[in-house]
């Protein structure tokens, strides 16, 4: 049997492009059950013994798409901003018990989520794979590529500050410093 979990951090996901008039269900409850509901499944799993303990803390890893709306990705969208309101409610809720919720929304990560993207957009277009990751640069707001060490930098401090609380960490690239976007 695993000890208690004190730290979750939910980082799971999955991204298909398509018009919403080409998403079909099955593919929108996918999204939906990936990004949304598996992480409230996850929480809901360890938050007993974090509320028990009097500690704990849940880190979502949402997506500037969660934030504002993309074309092409309406399920993707549409699921992220539930993460991030999953995020507040929950932050809302146990906040003051000691337990800390917080979302990390990156732009586009140097991940194989990108790299699959890029693919489908190579095949799509006939622009080349790396004219594809370029142009996917090019749209987040720094210009460039998140690295994955930058999202971790994110989660680290998310742990380690207790003051943090449904706060929203944006990663857009810009070399700002991460910034909370609440609506």
């Amino acid at each position: 049997a695993l000890g208690p979990i004190d730290v979750l951090v939910n980082n799971a996901g999955i991204a298909e492009a398509a018009p919403l008039a080409r998403t079909d269900l099955a593919s929108w409850q996918q999204h939906l059950s990936v990004n949304v509901t598996g992480p409230f499944l996850l929480t809901r799993q360890v938050l007993a013994g974090m509320l028990e303990r009097g500690w704990g803390r849940v880190i979502n890893v949402a997506s500037m798409a969660g934030l504002m709306g993309a074309p092409y990705v309406s399920a993707y969208t549409a699921s992220k901003h539930a993460l991030v309101g999953l995020t507040r409610a929950l932050a809302a809720e146990v906040g003051a018990k000691g337990v800390t919720v917080n979302a990390i929304c990156p732009a586009y990560v140097a991940t194989d989520m990108v790299w699959n993207g890029a693919r489908n957009i190579a095949a799509k277009t006939g622009r080349s794979f790396d004219e594809a990751v370029a142009a996917m640069a090019k749209m987040n707001p720094g210009g460039r590529l998140i690295e994955p060490e930058e999202v971790a930098a994110a989660a680290l401090r998310c742990l380690r500050d207790g003051g943090l609380n449904g706060e929203i960490v944006v990663l857009d690239g810009t070399q700002s410093q991460p910034r909370e976007a609440r609506s």
